[in-house]
């Protein structure tokens, strides 16, 4: 669900920003040759994030701006990292980027909203806005942020009855969530673990928030036997899903 704002209330600060270069005298742009940068945060990695910056290349182009050309794309890569987001964004406000976006990243809308009231935030989460405290309402989030729900979270439930119908026999089924997380993490668990009991299934939580804990709760499958696994939905684990 998109948000219902003014989209040229972002592309004014985009426009505003390139206008600034394009007027300056020939002989300052020649020193001051600095466009106007968009910080673009995921959750994951480079590798595993390439189709969605291609995306939203792809977005910037169709609103008419060129990487390079009329507009500087930061591309901050935190591979699950969350605890990086309080310094990156300080670092981000302090330099006055235009635009700071957070596509499939909870946490860093987050830390986004608690460190500007200013710059304009676009997000992508897969819960609630209103719930998270982004915006104040669907129709009118007000501030300086507007985005997606990709209804992670609220559809949590229909997929655990959907592994059910794809492996009926299945029984124990193994919940992967990364706690870091906590805005997908904590829906996700309690939605699945309300929905669980009404189709037959046992449910064992397993955490992880770093590459070595992935395999360990691997390792751990390995062992247990679980009949089926459930991911939750999270960026980082999105970059490791192969």
């Amino acid at each position: 669900m998109f948000l219902n704002i003014d989209r040229r209330f972002f592309l004014t600060a985009l426009s505003g920003a390139t206008a600034s270069v394009l007027l300056r005298p020939l002989a300052v742009r020649a020193q001051q040759s600095a466009l106007p940068v968009v910080a673009f945060i995921n959750a994951g990695s480079v590798g595993g994030s390439a189709p969605r910056a291609a995306a939203f290349r792809k977005g910037l182009n169709e609103a008419g701006y060129v990487e390079g050309q009329n507009v500087t794309v930061e591309y901050h890569w935190l591979e699950g990292q969350y605890d990086r987001l309080p310094a990156l964004v300080a670092d981000l406000v302090r330099r006055r980027v235009a635009v700071i976006a957070t596509p499939a990243n909870t946490p860093g809308a987050l830390a986004a909203k608690a460190g500007t009231a200013t710059i304009p935030i676009v997000f992508g989460v897969g819960e609630d806005p209103v719930r998270l405290g982004l915006v104040t309402s669907l129709a009118r989030p007000g501030g300086n942020m507007t985005g997606i729900n990709l209804f992670n979270a609220e559809v949590a439930a229909k997929g655990l009855r959907l592994l059910h119908d794809l492996v009926p026999k299945a029984v124990r089924i193994a919940v992967l969530v990364n706690p870091v997380n906590a805005g997908t993490a904590e829906p996700t668990l309690r939605d699945v673990q309300e929905a669980a009991p009404a189709i037959g299934l046992q449910i064992q939580i397993l955490n992880a928030t770093t590459i070595g804990e992935i395999d360990a709760a691997f390792a751990t499958f390995a062992r247990e036997r679980p009949d089926a696994l459930f991911v939750a939905p999270d960026g980082f684990f999105y970059n490791r899903r192969g």
